[in-house]
């Protein structure tokens, strides 16, 4: 039985209140020490996004941990948003639900100094429709619903793109917005949050949805994506985050040869079976 704190977006103002007192650089702050690896008894606290992300921690929890001497704590966040700054004061020692693009378009712009330790998997981006069977059923006149954050909304468009449902501009890739389409054929668009897209799937007639959101849906992404970014060369890998000076926390490294592991490897992929794959080894610089 999973035994996670949950969090979600509504419990923002309470999460805030949390925020700004381990801001203050409390001793149990662990950006406050001087020395993280003198916090090797202490549980790490993990932020992670509920699925697959926490699941695949539960299992190095409930398998691994113990036998590596690692504590290991997980916090389920439901939002894109809580998870870094939470990292970033020292509320949780790290978190995993993130690939680069989407951190450092963060970092930048909320002066965080959040980084990547090591990666762990993909989830491949998908399109989805509840209406339609296949790509050739997408007409002039339908609307499809895509993430409205900067990387997962031009990793959108660059799916549709590559798909033949618009025309963007030249050499702007996943940095795509809706303003850079030059050809809509005939297509609307409506962005919507992440995590909220998946309940849009019956408002509207195909959506781009993120691969664990997918997955929270009960979308089998491998199976039921219309279109489905390919694994190979793809710069998305979610990865575990520190913020910037904790990567050397023995906990932290404890947790990442872990999640690197064969064991954690034959877990995603009998688990996931495709719609998520492992994807280990160092970040993207």
């Amino acid at each position: 039985m999973r035994k996670n704190i949950k969090l979600t977006a509504g419990v923002a103002a309470t999460a805030a209140l949390a925020l700004g007192l381990s801001a203050c650089g409390t001793s149990s702050d662990p950006s406050s020490s001087k020395d993280p690896a003198g916090a090797a008894d202490k549980p790490l606290v993990v932020a992670a996004s509920p699925t697959p992300h926490a699941d695949i921690l539960d299992y190095v929890k409930d398998n691994l941990a113990e036998k590596a001497g690692l504590k290991l704590e997980v916090k389920e966040f439901t939002d894109y948003v809580l998870p870094n700054t939470a990292t970033q004061s020292g509320q949780v020692d790290a978190n995993f639900f993130q690939h680069k693009p989407y951190l450092d378009d963060f970092n930048q712009k909320n002066k965080t100094t959040v980084v990547p330790v090591v990666n762990v998997h993909l989830e491949p981006l998908g399109l989805y429709s509840k209406k339609l069977k296949s790509l050739k059923d997408i007409k002039p006149g339908q609307t499809i619903a895509v993430p409205n954050d900067t990387t997962n909304g031009g990793r959108a468009l660059q799916l549709l793109a590559e798909n033949g449902l618009i025309a963007i501009k030249d050499g702007v890739g996943t940095n795509a917005k809706l303003s850079d389409i030059t050809d809509k054929k005939g297509l609307e668009f409506k962005e919507l949050e992440a995590a909220t897209v998946p309940r849009a799937l019956n408002d509207v007639d195909a959506a781009v949805i993120n691969g664990n959101y997918a997955l929270e849906a009960k979308l089998e992404p491998a199976k039921d994506a219309l279109a489905l970014e390919k694994a190979e060369g793809n710069p998305y890998a979610n990865f575990l985050a520190v913020k910037a000076g904790n990567e050397k926390d023995a906990r932290v490294q404890k947790l990442a040869r872990l999640l690197n592991s064969p064991e954690v490897k034959k877990y995603i992929e009998d688990t996931y079976k495709g719609s998520v794959v492992p994807a280990f080894g160092a970040p993207q610089k």
